[in-house]
């Protein structure tokens, strides 16, 4: 998609430095939400290509595009909540103040943030959300590749010290392998225990 119509719209209006926010990881049984903001370049010379909905594109095809995205986009940045803080807090909760972090850490900072589907942040800026957003709106797409692309990074990373759920195949979704591996060995550090209730006898991974 080209999908940077609405920046330029909002650059018609003052608006420069517009940018995406989105988040990977709200669903899975384990690990850290992860979210990502993007200032996309406006200019037809600098346009990156390829970006679309993370979930539409390969493996390969995201880091590929991650990698455009990290060395062309005007301002980008990442951030992790682990699971202990959604527990304390809640996944809504904890996504909001994800995308909050991603969205201050950008450098130049945005004057303007779009967020995917209905996610409004706590932030004195003008913001925008978009249902579908991470399909319609490059920066939203962009913020939604970086974010996966470091989070499945990090889940495979983990799934070296905890290899019984094997975290490198399901990124800490609730497959039926791994509601199985918690109900035989119990529960990493990892785990957000607020998300297994139902299938968790209160054992701790040995």
């Amino acid at each position: 998609m080209d999908g940077l119509d609405l920046e330029r719209k909002y650059a018609a209006h003052g608006f420069l430095a517009v940018a995406g926010a989105d988040e990977v990881g709200r669903g899975p049984l384990a690990g850290p939400v992860v979210c990502a903001a993007v200032i996309l370049p406006l200019e037809e010379e600098k346009r990156i290509f390829g970006i679309d909905d993370s979930k539409r594109l390969s493996p390969k095809k995201r880091e590929e595009i991650a990698a455009r995205i990290r060395g062309g986009a005007r301002a980008w940045a990442v951030e992790e909540v682990s699971a202990a803080v959604i527990d304390e807090i809640n996944i809504l909760q904890a996504t909001r103040l994800c995308m909050k972090r991603a969205v201050e850490k950008l450098v130049p900072p945005a004057d303007m943030v779009l967020t995917d589907g209905n996610m409004t942040l706590d932030i004195s800026l003008p913001q925008r959300a978009i249902v579908k957003g991470d399909a319609l709106v490059a920066s939203i797409g962009a913020a939604s590749i970086l974010a996966k692309v470091y989070r499945d990074a990090l889940m495979r990373e983990y799934a070296a010290c905890y290899p019984e759920y094997a975290f490198e195949r399901n990124a800490g979704y609730g497959t039926a392998a791994h509601i199985a591996a918690i109900r035989e060995v119990g529960i990493c550090p990892i785990h957000r225990r607020t998300f297994v209730t139902k299938f968790w006898d209160g054992k701790l991974r040995p």
